[in-house]
């Protein structure tokens, strides 16, 4: 696996980094879907012993993946023979509330902070994430929550400071007051506004960290859908309308089979094609890619190369029908 520094933290991470959002499992909070059905204890603990085998050595978590269920699976690897020094853990919190408050409530980020800890089985967490930038109508939460972050970088209880969201407006609507070390946005050759937003001018001009998420849009970009997907309650899929969009799944096996003949001499083509496509001229950014099974950890492993510019454009142009 290619290593890469992961911006002004001098960590050296894998270009393909482990997303545990799946191990959750099926979640509802507030009355939406917010987990993933379909998952494995059992397999979701092999696939991080293989992840650390094969030297996928970042692991990407949060307290809302399942309650904290995805981040007990990791303190469990780790009282289990994975070696806590060796991997570079982060976390996240912001999605989950006291009853009858806010997000980012100081005392209960405080709660959650150490929930984590016990969770992870460790002392310290590598990278701690604002899971997102909505701090009250008009803001009034933020900096208590940013003082109680660097509180507990001060006291020990992280190392670096992250900041996340889906939308990389928001992330730049916060970012010079945060000064986080590693940003998180939502980023797949198709749902793109890291440049527009201009969020990577920001991470060059200040040698940030990134780490997308979501890069195959949830599954749907391999083109792996023959015709309209329905999931249960409590998995986040069943809200993105493209899962029912017939002439969108469509469009996405043209592009599957576009990628396969392109890249034919890779053992994971369109996983290659849509990595790649995301790291090109991206010195200090790595791809969360979700692995719930030790099969899913070995394409992972299989792939971590940026593109050329060429070859990334004409990936991005097949996606987007243009």
């Amino acid at each position: 696996m290619r290593m890469l520094r992961l911006g002004r933290t001098n960590v050296q991470v894998p270009a393909i980094s482990l997303g545990t959002w799946g191990h959750g499992g099926p979640n509802t909070a507030d009355g939406a879907s917010v987990g993933w059905s379909g998952h494995d204890d059992r397999l979701a603990k092999a696939a991080l012993v293989e992840a650390h085998r094969q030297g996928i050595t970042h692991w990407d978590t949060a307290d809302a993946y399942g309650r904290g269920h995805a981040e007990e699976l990791i303190g469990e690897a780790f009282a289990e023979g994975v070696p806590r020094k060796e991997i570079f853990v982060a976390s996240k919190f912001g999605y989950r509330k006291r009853d009858g408050s806010h997000w980012y409530e100081p005392s209960y980020m405080r709660e959650q902070c150490e929930a984590s800890l016990r969770n992870l089985q460790t002392d310290v967490i590598d990278l701690y994430y604002f899971h997102h930038c909505d701090f009250g109508p008009n803001d009034e939460y933020f900096d208590d929550a940013l003082l109680t972050m660097r509180q507990f970088r001060n006291e020990g209880k992280i190392r670096f400071i992250g900041l996340s969201d889906w939308d990389g407006r928001k992330i730049m609507k916060f970012i010079d007051r945060v000064d986080p070390d590693v940003v998180q946005p939502y980023r797949n050759v198709i749902d793109d506004d890291y440049e527009s937003s201009g969020l990577k001018a920001f991470v060059e001009a200040h040698d940030l960290g990134v780490a997308f998420f979501s890069p195959l849009k949830h599954g749907l970009l391999l083109g792996k859908y023959d015709e309209p997907q329905h999931f249960p309650e409590g998995d986040f899929r069943g809200g993105i309308p493209e899962f029912r969009d017939p002439e969108f799944l469509v469009r996405m096996r043209y592009a599957r089979d576009e990628m396969t003949r392109r890249f034919a001499d890779q053992r994971e083509p369109v996983i290659h094609a849509l990595t790649g496509a995301l790291l090109a001229g991206n010195p200090t950014a790595t791809v969360l890619l979700g692995q719930r099974n030790p099969k899913q950890v070995d394409a992972a492993a299989a792939v971590g190369s940026a593109l050329g510019d060429a070859d990334a454009a004409w990936v991005k142009q097949v996606y987007r029908g243009i």
